[in-house]
């Protein structure tokens, strides 16, 4: 068989359906991958990592509330310590006790405390001539950059309060606040419900690791079995019997039914723990605990979006992978050229989580259309924030066009290096195989 024929090139007249040499190659492709002991660790592996992120709120609740900072109040007017541990404490714990206030007698026997750190920070606080405050922090290595905000806005609440009480006629009222969020009902419409928006956030984060991680093993999978065919002595029976577009699909089909068995039992004990979320909530932290469930920010459009995205996400990387793949001859060859497709995908990532921590930027907003990037930049933005229908129909509509080009691309290069076997092709081979065929 000559390789013009076996790549299906011009001279080719041989009639090659898809079916049902691409059916065949799937299945084997999927029992390999299943029975295989990496398909194993690696599900244990992901099943463990999903239920930890499932836990986080728990967690991040636990140390909140096993932590609590101590803070030094000194000041010549008992009168006026007095009045300042009382509004700071109403200021900064409310909820949930933050910090714990305790008045020292000295200056220098706070900040002694505070070097010991037996406290996390020392406030002075003195009355000029003319009444006002004047406050003087000294803090330890200890303190947070949150705690230092915090602690901010309490002194600065404290001076008002204490110019109420000497100067207003009617006292100082705080003031009340309402927070409200857009929606897909119009700007403002919906109040902004800090628990939900959390239970938002975990669903995007567990979301958003899981696609990333299971694209780029995925990926590395079928990379990895182009490269173990090239090196042993199936490919010689493969090119006889399927052309490159057999190959390459049933490849990413097989593989792709592999990720979705492994899908299916990562998210089911996770989809449980955060079912039960309250309830371990309950058991560590105590009736009241605060921790909203996650899976109320579920819904089924999120749900299908999800799906979509990790099906088309995944066909674009693997047909990348496959094609990467195909350049290489020897297993240790293949984390050089890989490495430069998983920066792409981390690229990706980076901003999805950048999208949950600090909100949706105009650079977010453009990421999310990019097809190398829009599997994780649109779902993050899906859980966390409103996205029109014509922004999800545009970043899927891009998504489709580049796999369909990568795709004609891609078994281009797969026949140039996997079907031209026992031979090194250069570089201008392979340019010349995506150009032309």
């Amino acid at each position: 068989m000559t390789d013009q024929h076996a790549s299906g090139g011009p001279g080719n007249s041989r009639h090659e359906p898809v079916f049902p040499n691409t059916t065949h190659i799937a299945r084997r492709e999927y029992l390999e991958l299943v029975r295989s002991r990496l398909f194993h660790v690696s599900t244990v592996t992901l099943t463990i990592l999903a239920i930890i992120v499932a836990l986080l709120p728990i967690a991040a609740k636990l140390a909140e509330r096993s932590t609590i900072s101590r803070v030094a109040i000194v000041a010549a007017d008992t009168s006026l310590a007095q009045a300042t541990m009382a509004n700071l404490d109403l200021f900064l714990n409310r909820p949930t006790k933050q910090f714990e206030i305790i008045q020292l007698a000295t200056t220098d026997g706070a900040i002694q405390a505070v070097d010991d750190r037996q406290f996390e920070a020392a406030l002075v606080a003195k009355r000029e001539t003319n009444g006002r405050l004047d406050f003087t922090f000294h803090m330890g290595e200890t303190i947070g950059d949150a705690q230092i905000q915090a602690l901010s806005i309490a002194v600065f609440g404290v001076a008002l309060l204490d110019y109420s009480t000497h100067n207003a006629v009617t006292g100082f009222a705080l003031p009340q606040l309402e927070l409200l969020r857009s929606s897909g009902e119009g700007a403002g419409s919906v109040p902004f419900s800090a628990s939900n928006f959390a239970s938002r956030l975990i669903v995007g984060a567990v979301f958003g690791v899981l696609i990333f991680i299971t694209i780029v093993i995925y990926g590395m999978w079928v990379a990895a079995g182009v490269v173990a065919e090239k090196s042993s002595r199936v490919m010689e029976l493969l090119i006889s019997a399927a052309s490159p577009r057999q190959l390459v699909v049933g490849k990413a089909l097989g593989i792709g039914a592999a990720g979705a068995t492994q899908y299916l039992l990562v998210l089911a004990p996770a989809v449980v723990t955060l079912l039960l979320e309250d309830r371990i909530a309950t058991f560590f932290l105590g009736p009241g605990a605060g921790i909203s469930p996650s899976l109320q920010a579920l819904s089924p459009g999120l749900l299908l979006a999800f799906a979509t995205y990790y099906v088309l996400g995944f066909a674009l990387y693997a047909l990348i992978y496959a094609a990467a793949g195909s350049l290489v001859s020897r297993p240790e060859d293949l984390q050089i050229i890989a490495l430069p497709l998983s920066l792409i995908a981390i690229v990706g990532y980076i901003q999805a989580i950048l999208a949950l921590t600090g909100g949706i930027t105009g650079f977010i907003r453009f990421a999310s259309y990019v097809p190398f990037w829009s599997p994780f930049v649109m779902l993050t933005r899906l859980s966390v924030g409103r996205v029109e229908p014509q922004e999800i129909a545009i970043s899927i509509g891009l998504l489709v066009l580049t796999i369909a080009g990568t795709a004609v691309v891609a078994i281009r290069i797969y026949a140039a290096g996997v079907l031209l076997y026992g031979q090194r092709p250069g570089l201008r081979a392979y340019v010349a195989a995506a150009r032309r065929g």
